[in-house]
């Protein structure tokens, strides 16, 4: 029997979680989306009430911190979307409601947490540890044994040289090259990369 899911948000992120779930021959039991002008997505029905019973539940938000607060604020069984053209070792640890895009790598022994997202064509390498509520971003790259924690957004094709430690809610902006560990709530931008603000905690 195949799984069925129920999809928390309406945007562009579901967009691409829809298709995941479609390719892994699930099926869609409601979308639910809190804002009242969205009343359907690719043929499937919008609701703001959350109908998850008997289901798997993927929060399609990118954005890290909403993603915590609905994970937060709601019970029910967390599912997993992965992609079948995504490379996966068999000794990957995924957590729950976590979501991994077409092209993405992850490599052997790396763990990911609970609601993590590998964006399209990511690359994560050997014993990298990934925190909850993590983002990697389209064609971002991390050498091995690379830690990211809680909350923190990798952005689209930025590269994280092997045995590099992430803090908590950093964000490395688009292209950076990062060669030195980053504090918690750090903004890092450029080539190598460097800390220009904190994000408020």
């Amino acid at each position: 029997m195949n799984k069925t899911f129920t999809i928390i948000g309406a945007g562009g992120h579901a967009k691409v979680v829809i298709e995941i779930i479609e390719e892994m021959g699930g099926v869609i039991k409601s979308i639910n989306d809190s804002s009242p002008a969205i009343k359907e997505l690719f043929g499937y029905a919008v609701t703001d009430q959350l109908l998850s019973g008997g289901s798997d539940i993927i929060i399609a938000i990118g954005n890290n911190s909403r993603r915590k607060k609905i994970a937060e604020s709601i019970t029910g069984f967390f599912g997993k979307a992965i992609h079948p053209k995504a490379h996966l070792s068999s000794r990957t640890q995924i957590g729950e409601g976590s979501m991994v895009m077409a092209g993405a790598t992850v490599n052997s022994q790396a763990k990911l947490g609970k609601h993590v997202i590998i964006n399209t064509n990511a690359s994560v390498d050997h014993e990298c540890v990934l925190a909850d509520f993590v983002h990697i971003s389209p064609g971002a790259s991390l050498g091995g044994n690379v830690t990211v924690g809680e909350g923190s957004h990798i952005g689209i094709g930025s590269s994280i040289i092997q045995g590099i430690h992430i803090g908590k809610w950093a964000t490395i902006g688009a292209g950076a090259v990062v060669i030195e560990d980053v504090p918690d709530h750090a903004v890092v931008v450029g080539v190598p990369g460097r800390i220009i603000k904190y994000n408020k905690e």
